[in-house]
């Protein structure tokens, strides 16, 4: 009976160890986000599912007033041109209340971003993402599953970067792997809401 007893003490202890132990080897929670489509300050629709065949989808949530977000502009424009012709697409997006579309064509014109930037007018997106920071990046794949979530690097001084997060996570998804770090914590201005 005592034989019994610790044996099933035994088998008892094992199972509670995998329990608390076994998500260790279990990938996080695939979050998926649902499809939607915004205008660019030229009023060209922009559609993620027009994106299903790209490797991956970048999207950062930006502002022409923020000066976190502003002193990575010239960062923003070198990812997309990167990464351009790599079947990786591309997206900036205001949601912030104050920011009209004349004001983001014409802070792009200034600043040369060249890339898509959308108009989220009553902050639909950044609540579907619940994006809080300018600039705040998010890739995903052709499936819309969130494959990375944060900061484009670790430093807004340029001088000062130690950590290309963003760039990373996408020399990762164009190399087959999967992201090593897909949660990193942004930092900038919040987003403005209405």
């Amino acid at each position: 009976m005592c034989i019994i007893k610790n044996f099933l003490k035994e088998i008892l202890l094992i199972v509670i160890v995998f329990s608390v132990f076994g998500f260790i080897n279990h990938p996080a929670e695939v979050v998926k986000v649902e499809n939607f489509a915004l205008y660019d300050y030229a009023g060209t629709k922009h559609s993620l599912s027009e994106n299903t065949d790209s490797k991956a989808i970048v999207i950062i949530f930006i502002a022409t007033r923020c000066p976190v977000s502003n002193a990575y502009n010239s960062r923003m424009e070198k990812l997309f041109n990167d990464y351009k012709d790599t079947g990786i697409a591309f997206y900036g997006i205001n949601s912030n209340k104050s920011e009209d579309v004349l004001e983001i064509k014409e802070h792009a014109e200034e600043k040369n971003l060249t890339f898509s930037i959308l108009k989220d007018s009553n902050n639909v997106v950044a609540d579907m993402f619940e994006a809080s920071h300018t600039p705040e990046a998010y890739v995903l794949n052709g499936n819309l599953d969130i494959l990375y979530h944060g900061r484009i690097d670790n430093s807004q001084r340029e001088s000062d970067i130690t950590s290309n997060d963003l760039r990373k996570a996408l020399d990762e998804i164009l190399a087959g792997k999967s992201v090593s770090n897909p949660l990193t914590k942004a930092f900038g201005c919040s987003i403005k809401r209405i």
